[in-house]
């Protein structure tokens, strides 16, 4: 016999929230369209029983193509904390943003079929963010998950790699049991993404001298030339568990002129925390040779953003935990290791166990394709309200502290 909080979690609710939150622009950047979805989520997050409170974002800089370093702007960040003086206490997490900005031409949502719904966020993730709310609410309506408490964290800049949230989301999974996070399942069939490897992103200014390239060259310092000697010495860096991605150089100017200027922007994937490590203390080696070599001056900014996620023995208790309630409910799961990041490799590195694709089944994230198939929501929203009830019952007792 199915739990009687199943049939508390109202599919029509949770599609009219969906259409609602992708009626509004939230690409990162946009401000007003961020804030505007996070008064409606604060309205929605509301009916919990806890403490609702938006959270201004943590300073972030970047690097523009002149090499100077300027500010970011990020939305605020929505907090719900649930009986924060329970012993036994969860995470849920997950974003508002999308990777469409206020100008960008996919903007409405259109059915394809009468059960999929193609639309901006629709599945990554204010799809998810349906799931997190109705799955608690149908927990709270009957006081099955009672016994936890639990905080929820929906941030901002999650698609531009959670930098002005990072910091927020170290300090909340902090003495949690486990961990949820709402990205979308891995494949539409409902698989979720197992292990994952980390991300990190670069930019080093290289500051040359300027020269006649006619006159006087050899009294010139070219920092494309030091540039593009540091591209092929990155590439011979890569290695079975990481990849390195050099995507974009700006400098140089008049064909007569030696140029002084130049940034490199480049992007890792390690696949394990060895990896990632070595590469950082490599790094500082390499700039140090192309200082001298080139005889220019260098300067790093940025760095991983995301460690590798790997699947310990506790987060496979978890894994395990999701796999048998959703054969209780008649949901086929399983997983795979995926070259992905998401807030979940964030919450892995503080040593709390998550399942980081509890959100909706969908597809085509990132582009103007990206669908929702719609009766995963209740699908979805079901498995967590499962799955936390059982923690609440013990399920995981000796996991997390």
């Amino acid at each position: 016999m199915k739990p009687d909080f199943l049939s508390r979690i109202d599919a029509a609710a949770m599609l009219d929230d969906v259409q609602n939150w992708c009626a509004i622009n939230t690409g990162t950047g946009h401000l007003g369209g961020l804030k505007k979805q996070a008064g409606a989520l604060a309205d929605a997050f509301s009916s919990l029983p806890g403490d609702v409170e938006l959270v201004d974002p943590a300073p972030v800089t970047g690097i523009a193509a002149d090499g100077s370093e300027y500010q970011i702007e990020n939305g605020q960040h929505l907090i719900v904390r649930v009986r924060p003086t329970a012993n036994r206490r969860l995470l849920f997490t997950g974003h508002m943003d999308t990777v469409f900005p206020k100008d960008h031409p996919f903007q409405r949502l259109t059915w394809l079929e009468n059960d999929v719904l193609n639309g901006p966020g629709v599945a990554d993730m204010k799809g998810g963010i349906a799931v997190i709310l109705h799955a608690l609410r149908a927990l709270e309506a009957t006081g099955a998950g009672s016994s936890l408490g639990y905080d929820i964290l929906i941030n901002s800049d999650e698609e531009t790699g959670s930098l002005a949230s990072s910091g927020l989301i170290a300090e909340m999974a902090r003495g949690k049991i486990a961990a949820l996070t709402y990205e979308p399942a891995a494949l539409p069939d409902g698989t979720l993404a197992h292990a994952r490897g980390g991300t990190g992103n670069y930019s080093i200014t290289i500051k040359g001298r300027s020269a006649h390239a006619g006159r006087n060259p050899e009294e010139g310092r070219n920092a494309l030339v030091a540039a593009a000697d540091l591209i092929l010495r990155l590439k011979a860096m890569e290695r079975e568990d990481i990849t390195i991605n050099p995507a974009k150089l700006e400098g140089g100017g008049p064909n007569n002129v030696v140029p002084d200027h130049a940034v490199l922007r480049f992007n890792i994937r390690p696949k394990s925390t060895a990896a990632m490590e070595n590469f950082d203390s490599t790094l500082n080696d390499l700039l140090g040779m192309i200082t001298n070599e080139h005889e220019v001056s260098t300067h790093r900014h940025g760095g991983v953003t995301r460690p590798p996620k790997a699947v310990d023995e506790k987060a496979q208790q978890l894994f395990d935990l999701v796999k048998s309630c959703g054969a209780e409910l008649g949901q086929t799961i399983a997983w795979k290791s995926t070259g992905g990041v998401c807030d979940g490799n964030n919450i892995a590195a503080c040593g709390v166990p998550v399942v980081d694709t509890m959100g909706v089944r969908g597809g085509s994230i990132h582009s103007a394709d990206e669908f929702l198939i719609v009766p995963s929501l209740k699908e979805r929203a079901a498995l967590s309200a499962l799955v936390i009830s059982r923690i609440a019952d013990g399920a995981l007792q000796g996991a997390g502290q």
